[in-house]
């Protein structure tokens, strides 16, 4: 089926019959190669909540690895610390803060000197504290730094630290005391 006004031009002679084909199959391939028509509104508001629900769940996927990797992290701290635990005996009270509370631990005196010396560290473990040995205790530190509780022998930089030290060299502490 031809359009009307190539018809008329064929029978007013003024374009033949090769000419006209030559025209009908330029068009068709003008119509083959064209690119799809512009998205509809709701083909573009379908794109838009499809990639919003991805960005979802890509967020809800990554606080999910992350939560597990929190587990896997705990979990192996308790495994350290059921391993590294050193036996608590004595009826010296050692004395600590953990937060803003003080609690207390009953140690010997072996125990207490290496306490003090920093080669024995504090850690939080279920409901309540376990001594850990320096080498145990940094594998913790890399895992979860919150669960050492006391630990004398990392330094801990702080700001006004320096001066503060500077005043009290003037006082001179006894060796026994105890708290």
């Amino acid at each position: 089926m031809r359009n009307p006004l190539q018809e008329q031009l064929l029978k007013a002679g003024l374009v033949n019959k090769a000419k006209a084909a030559q025209v009908v199959r330029e068009q068709a391939k003008k119509h083959k190669g064209k690119a799809p028509a512009a998205a509809s509104a709701e083909q573009l508001e379908a794109q838009r909540l499809q990639a919003e629900k991805a960005e979802r769940d890509r967020a809800i996927a990554a606080e999910r690895n992350a939560q597990l990797r929190l587990n896997e992290a705990r979990a192996q701290v308790r495994q350290i610390v059921e391993a590294h635990k050193i036996k608590r005996e004595g009826e010296i009270a050692y004395r600590f803060t953990d937060g803003n509370r003080i609690r207390d631990v009953l140690v010997n005196e072996p125990l207490r000197a290496q306490l003090a010396a920093g080669t024995l560290v504090i850690v939080c473990h279920g409901e309540g504290y376990e001594l850990l040995p320096r080498v145990a205790a940094d594998k913790v530190r890399e895992r979860d730094a919150a669960m050492i509780v006391l630990d004398h022998g990392h330094a801990e930089a702080t700001a006004g630290n320096e001066a503060d030290d500077e005043y009290y060299k003037q006082f001179e502490v006894p060796d026994d005391l105890i708290w």
